[in-house]
């Protein structure tokens, strides 16, 4: 696979997150035209916590729009917000997903040059977000995530455009087989070496495989992906 579609290009400012009152920026709308993007994402979008959102690791987020139907199938009473846009994507990708992209995939996106860094570590404001008390959760554990580009050369990106693959440096390491890796098959020492050598890996996923192979556990979850009282 060396080409997928930008089907559509999302961007959304700070707001509360329904009657929680919790800040987020997940309500992305959909942009016309071509929008210029930088090394922290496209201009005019927001990230409410920049602790754990936005960056140069996190700077687009994408979504395969192929597991849409698949959510509103496993969770019917839900399926009304289960569209483009409804996991606070960028960039909604047709012809993509986890299976098919891997760490470190270098790709061309109208003038902009962008590379996959990392899929998405879902947080408990998606429970809030789609009324599922686990669905950050079934996210991770589904491993239908998402995932995120860093920027490498900014330029300007439009929906309709087709993605052309410019380098795979790290075929072996699919979106998919990290995420088995993270939250599956989490004490794999041997995999857990590779993938913490991996060049351009962020520091805080090399650290979670280093952890691990010095700990021999695996790291809690629960602050990330339960919902606190509020």
């Amino acid at each position: 696979m060396t080409r997928f579609e930008v089907l559509e290009l999302r961007i959304g400012r700070s707001a509360p997150l329904g009657s929680s009152g919790v800040l987020s920026a997940i309500n992305k709308h959909p942009v016309q035209g071509s929008r210029p993007i930088g090394y922290l994402g496209f201009e005019g979008d927001e990230q409410a916590d920049r602790k754990h959102h936005g960056g140069p690791h996190k700077a687009i987020h994408a979504y395969s729009i192929s597991h849409f139907p698949v959510w509103a199938k496993e969770l019917p009473d839900h399926a009304k917000h289960f569209r483009p846009g409804a996991f606070g994507e960028n960039l909604v990708i047709d012809g993509a997903d986890e299976a098919d992209l891997c760490l470190g995939d270098r790709w061309r996106i109208g003038s902009a040059l962008v590379e996959v860094s990392q899929g998405r570590q879902p947080c408990w404001k998606l429970n809030l977000r789609f009324d599922v008390p686990d669905m950050a959760r079934r996210v991770q554990d589904t491993g239908r995530t998402g995932w995120y580009f860093r920027v490498i050369e900014p330029g300007s990106v439009a929906a309709g455009e087709d993605a052309k693959l410019i380098a795979r440096p790290n075929p072996t390491w699919s979106l998919a087989r990290t995420s088995h890796l993270l939250y599956h098959d989490r004490m794999n020492r041997t995999d857990l070496a590779e993938f913490a050598q991996l060049p351009g890996l962020p520091d805080s996923w090399r650290r979670v495989a280093l952890n691990r192979l010095a700990s021999g556990k695996t790291e809690s979850w629960c602050c990330r992906v339960e919902t606190p009282t509020l």
